[in-house]
């Protein structure tokens, strides 16, 4: 399974090229979501997105903290300081969608956790990571 590309919504674009996100220095966290969420690019306030996973199984809502990282100059990149994880404690983690959100505010960006697409699964037990490609969540010119 490969995970889908980090896509912008509209309003986390505009939010960010507006200085309304500062990703190095704002909280965000990154959040699960099912196949049946309207989690796209159309989506704003991460408080209006629809269907997130269920605070149970190891999975607990608003909860992950993700860190922002920014490196060089000419093209900047963004990544996650660390990979998020969740392990399946009682039951599994079954998910679709991924987003990262700024704390009490928009959504930045989300992607498929399964490009084909299709819901991914950490059954109980095992863990789900969400590793980052190794160019970073994204890249400004």
């Amino acid at each position: 399974m490969a995970a889908g590309a980090w896509t912008f919504t509209n309003a986390g674009r505009t939010s960010l090229l507006n200085g309304d996100f500062d990703l190095d220095t704002d909280s965000f966290r990154i959040a699960l979501f099912l196949s049946t969420s309207d989690l796209g690019a159309a989506s704003t306030a991460y408080s209006s997105v629809s269907n997130e996973v269920a605070t149970d199984y190891g999975y607990t809502q608003n909860d992950k903290a993700v860190t922002l990282a920014l490196s060089g100059t000419t093209t900047v990149t963004v990544d996650e300081s660390t990979n998020p994880s969740w392990t399946a404690s009682g039951g599994d983690i079954v998910a679709r969608f991924a987003a990262i959100y700024k704390v009490s505010g928009n959504v930045l960006c989300y992607c498929l956790l399964d490009s084909s697409p299709a819901d991914v699964t950490a059954a109980n037990g095992s863990t789900l990571t969400i590793t980052q490609h190794a160019s970073g969540l994204f890249s400004l010119a």
